[in-house]
Parts: C-alpha cells; structure tokens; sequence
C-alpha cells in the first residue's frame, strides 16, 4: 500500500527553483523532463520507501532523479516527508547543512 506524501516548505521551494532554472537557461522541455523524472521518483518512494540509498545522515534517503539533481526524503510511520532536492554539481560537505528539514 502506498504511503502518503508531505512535502516540506523546503522541498516545494527547491523544486520550483529547479524549475525555474531549467525554463530560464534551458527549454519547457527539459523542465517538464524534469517534473516527470520528480513525479515518478516519488510515486516509487510512495510504493517502496526503502529501496532507495541510505545517506550518511540517519533516517534520510537519497533518490537520484536525475545526474545533477536527488531528492532527499525521510520515511516516517505514517507518512513519507519529502526534506529537499539537491544539486549534485554542489559541494557534498554542505549537503545536511544549514536546512532546518534536515535537522530533525
């Protein structure tokens, strides 16, 4: 059975960055590539919470979306919360800090 998703105010802010990124710098149609790789990385997550990598940092999952963007999520009871999506292309060092979803 599937598990409900929450989405953090950080999760919905860095997917619309991304977004926004890939319609100013590239086309609509990577963007929409981009939203349906997200769509169906997620409908995974709902079905099988598990089956993505954990990271270094307990209870958080890391599922690859694309080459140069994961999705950083957290299963809780209930419910699957959706922390952030990251850029790979960044430091891995500054991946947990400064992100209050992170820190719970």
């Amino acid at each position: 059975m599937a598990k409900e998703i929450n989405w953090t105010q950080e999760a919905e802010d860095t997917f619309e960055k991304i977004i926004e990124f890939l319609k100013t710098k590239w086309t609509e149609r990577e963007a929409v590539n981009f939203i349906n790789a997200a769509n169906k990385t997620i409908f995974y997550i709902s079905e099988a919470p598990f089956m993505f990598r954990q990271s270094k940092k307990q209870n958080i999952r890391e599922a690859v979306i694309s080459k140069h963007n994961l999705l950083l999520y957290r299963v809780k009871p209930k419910h699957i919360e959706l922390l952030t999506f990251w850029d790979t292309r960044r430091n891995p060092k500054t991946k947990f800090k400064g992100k209050k979803s992170l820190q719970k």
